[in-house]
């Protein structure tokens, strides 16, 4: 019987002890997160006893309503990190503005960025949801934090990660040092390492999208959808179509077994529906660690800089020659529409 388990606070602390340099402070940051998770994980399991499901009666920055789960999970991850000395100030996708660290504790050197509960709308129908992160080193000098710490662009994190509850709450991460995952055994409280160095395959078995935008999407997009479906089997292979309304339980499911998610811009949405800061740059670092890509359908998601706390992108992610079909066919169709460049006149 296989009795050697590694639990998660050991394994940050060894892949701690390859660089002689580091402080331990993102290491015990990681694992204020993973606290929260459980914290978040414990309040899920038991969502529908403690009448803690359904709407709050109020809305979130983004006009959409909150679940009371969405809020219980915004105050738990908060309240976990704030007193530690380990963060400046944090961002949340539930509040309108940064969140400084309260002045009675000190301040760190990290910036973090969080959606609480990802796929709030699965939570009366008991499916799953998730929570993602990101971390950034601080930018400004001292006090305690300000918007240009939390605005930087996906290439300057120094980790990310999500945690999807589901059938069981797993929590993948990254420091830039590959993609590793590690499901929470409820009966010792532990995360422990099940995935280590997880590798998404080059060409995957799905492609997830919300199909009901079809209508709404640009010619390119509905060429590339089609092309997933089937419509181009000499350039790309058929794809099932699987689709959860999750990003994070969509996302998990393509990086294990290889796949792409997509959620295009549209006549509804011309800016995309994802906010950049808290679910496409932590996801994009993760899947080019995993050997994935990511992309808004013409630039590298990681290099895009933000402009402000909630802006939203289109998405593209997941097993990297599938992404590059979308894209090419976004670029290709693009440019047939915009007809030929004009030469200049000799």
């Amino acid at each position: 019987m296989q009795t050697s388990v590694t639990t998660i606070d050991r394994f940050i602390n060894e892949q701690e002890d390859q660089y002689p340099a580091a402080t331990g402070e993102l290491s015990s940051l990681l694992y204020d997160i993973a606290l929260a998770a459980k914290l978040i994980a414990a309040a899920i399991r038991r969502a529908g006893l403690v009448n803690i499901l359904g709407t709050a009666g109020a809305q979130n920055v983004q006009g959409e309503e909150q679940q009371k789960l969405d809020v219980f999970a915004n105050e738990t991850i908060k309240n976990c990190l704030k007193h530690t000395g380990r963060v400046c100030v944090m961002g949340s996708e539930e509040d309108e503005d940064i969140i400084p660290v309260p002045t009675e504790y000190e301040a760190g050197k990290y910036a973090v960025l969080f959606d609480p509960l990802d796929g709030s709308s699965n939570i009366d129908v008991n499916s799953a949801v998730g929570t993602i992160f990101s971390i950034h080193r601080r930018r400004s000098i001292d006090g305690r934090g300000t918007s240009a710490d939390v605005l930087q662009p996906g290439c300057t994190q120094v980790a990310a990660g999500y945690v999807m509850y589901g059938s069981s709450t797993m929590l993948v991460y990254t420091t830039g040092q590959g993609v590793h995952g590690f499901t929470l055994d409820p009966t010792i409280g532990e995360f422990l390492l099940s995935h280590e160095r997880i590798v998404t395959p080059r060409i995957g078995k799905y492609y997830s999208v919300n199909e009901s935008n079809f209508g709404r999407w640009d010619k390119g997009t509905q060429t590339a959808v089609r092309g997933l479906k089937g419509d181009t089997p000499d350039v790309v292979a058929p794809k099932n179509s699987r689709y959860i309304g999750s990003l994070v339980a969509d996302f998990h499911r393509n990086l294990i077994t290889g796949g792409v998610f997509l959620y295009p811009a549209d006549a509804r949405n011309p800016d995309g529906k994802l906010r950049l800061l808290y679910e496409a740059s932590p996801m994009a670092f993760i899947a080019e660690q995993a050997q994935g890509s990511a992309t808004d359908g013409m630039n590298r998601i990681l290099d895009i800089v933000p402009l402000n706390l909630h802006q939203r992108v289109p998405l593209v992610i997941g097993s990297r020659e599938d992404v590059g079909f979308v894209a090419d066919t976004l670029r290709r169709v693009a440019q047939r529409a915009s007809g030929p460049i004009a030469q200049p006149a000799l």
